[in-house]
This record gives C-alpha cells, structure tokens and sequence, in this order.
C-alpha cells in the first residue's frame, strides 16, 4: 500500500528476517537489522509504521516477549524520531492497558504510553483483535493457536460484534495508513471494529 501510495517517493523497510514477497526496487530499499542493536545511521523518513510483535509462546519467555513488544518497538520509534521523522503508526491490540493485570495487554499499553512520550507531532495507535495474515508469506513463523482461532471464528464473525471479530491485516493496514496521511497533533486510537470498515480485497 505504501508503495502503490503517489504520497510517498520511497519506502524504507527495516525487516528482522527474509520476507519473500518484498523485494527491493526503485521505491523500495530494504534493510535486515537486529532489533537489539539499531543502526547508528537510521533511515531518515518523514512517517514511521511498526508492527513489530510476537507472542509469549514464540518468544519463549515473557521477558522475551517484552523485549520484542515493547523495547524494540519504542527504541525504533525513538531512533526514527532522533532522525526526523514527525509521523508515527503503531500497531498494538485490542484490551492493551498499562494497568492490566493480563501481562500481554499490560505490555501493549505500556508501549502505547511510551511512544507517546516521544514527541512525535502524530501518533496512531491500531488497536486489532485476532489478526488474520498468511504469515508463512511474509516469511513468519506461523502461529498455531492463531491458525485454529481464526479457523473457528472467522465463518462466524458476522454474529460477533465488531470489535472483537477477527480481523485481516489488510483492513488494518488500510486504516493506518489512511489516518496517518489525514493525522492531526496528538494521539489517536483506532479500534478493530472501526477498522473493519477498511477490510477490502
């Protein structure tokens, strides 16, 4: 979607592993890096989007799990923003509270509050219930349980409220970048039901 955008000139993407769908181009230069250890010279770009996040079970810890979903999703936020950039897209999840007694929403909310303080002029925070990706193409490690839960509700999303029906990572990815390019100073939250408005093929 970024690339097909006329309102971008070029698309930084910063990856942890091989995606085989993306391949480099005249609008599109990729960089593989260690979300550990940033690049001293980050990518200068106008607008920033993370979707950065795993799971407790594929990190193997819930210490691990902090690390991807809260350290290096902030500390990219942050060295995007000591390189200039103004605009900032976020996915997080639905539930995500700072003050939750659920560890995986606690973490989420955490992070929402900690990129607020960055100084980005915007920030969009996507707040998506389950998720609906072909993460093998995206050169993902695939994940069971999401595979099963959206195996078993997606036939029955029509009956559920639209807030915590699954969701496909385009719609998500639609509204992003849709209320960036509109953003206004300060925070905004997108919840999923709002966002399944933008689920298109």
């Amino acid at each position: 979607m970024l690339l097909a955008s006329k309102q971008y000139r070029s698309v930084q993407i910063l990856l942890r592993r091989a995606a085989p769908d993306l391949k480099a181009g005249p609008k599109l230069k990729v960089h593989h890096v260690d979300f550990a250890m940033l690049p001293a010279t980050f990518p200068t770009v106008d607008d920033v989007f993370i979707t950065l996040g795993t799971t407790i079970k594929l990190a193997g810890s819930e210490a691990a799990f902090r690390q991807v979903d809260f350290a290096f999703v902030v500390n990219t936020a942050r060295a995007a923003r000591a390189a200039g950039a103004t605009r900032l897209a976020v996915v997080s999840a639905v539930g995500a509270d700072a003050k939750s007694r659920v560890f995986y929403n606690r973490v989420k909310g955490e992070m929402e509050a900690a990129i607020a303080q960055l100084g980005y002029k915007s920030i969009v925070i996507a707040q998506p219930s389950l998720l609906l990706v072909d993460r093998a193409a995206l050169g993902q490690p695939v994940r069971s349980l999401e595979v099963w839960a959206a195996r078993l509700l997606e036939p029955m999303s029509w009956m559920m409220p639209k807030g915590v029906r699954p969701i496909h990572a385009r719609a998500v990815a639609s509204a992003l970048l849709t209320a960036i390019l509109t953003a206004k100073p300060g925070v905004r939250v997108l919840k999923s039901g709002a966002m399944q408005a933008h689920d298109h093929p």
